[in-house]
């Protein structure tokens, strides 16, 4: 495998990251459950130019799980690494809230029809793409044919480089 050639031999760069591909990467932080550390680590980005896009927080008696979708991903990880904050990572589908009565209707129809179970669900903070569109980040238990899926049916999927914009 090549990185950064497009011919027929190799992979071209930005496919072999993933940058085309229909997902979004998020971090799942573990903080300690005390004052002020959520404080902390969003500080860690807003002292950059990486924006949180999207954050939401799963609580419990011992640590938080602060799930993160950030502006640029490559920085974000190198933020979080420097911090030496523990975090995984795992793929999100990024879905344009379609202009209906009922869009969440719309999307969770999309994908009960494909069999695809929905894990969680949250929204994004902040206008994804060229024209700012409502988006809502979706984890789910098959990600490629979720994808498959909800193109079949019209709908539109963001990926990183939207996110960026």
């Amino acid at each position: 495998m090549t990185f950064g050639e497009d011919d027929a031999a190799g992979v071209g760069f930005a496919t072999a990251r993933g940058r085309d591909w229909p997902s979004v990467r998020q971090f799942n932080v573990f903080l300690a459950n005390r004052l002020g550390a959520l404080l902390e680590l969003v500080r860690k980005f807003e002292m950059t130019d990486v924006r949180v896009v999207s954050l939401t927080v799963i609580e419990t008696a011992d640590c938080a799980i602060i799930r993160l979708v950030p502006s640029d991903y490559e920085r974000a990880f190198e933020i979080l690494t420097a911090a030496k904050l523990p975090f995984t990572e795992s793929d999100l589908i990024v879905v344009k809230v379609p202009d209906n009565d009922q869009p969440l209707l719309s999307i969770t129809k999309a994908l009960l029809g494909g069999e695809i179970n929905i894990h969680y669900l949250y929204p994004l903070l902040v206008g994804v793409g060229p024209l700012g569109s409502t988006a809502v980040a979706i984890h789910v238990d098959d990600f490629e044919s979720a994808a498959a899926t909800l193109q079949n049916q019209g709908f539109t999927l963001f990926t990183e480089t939207d996110l960026s914009e």
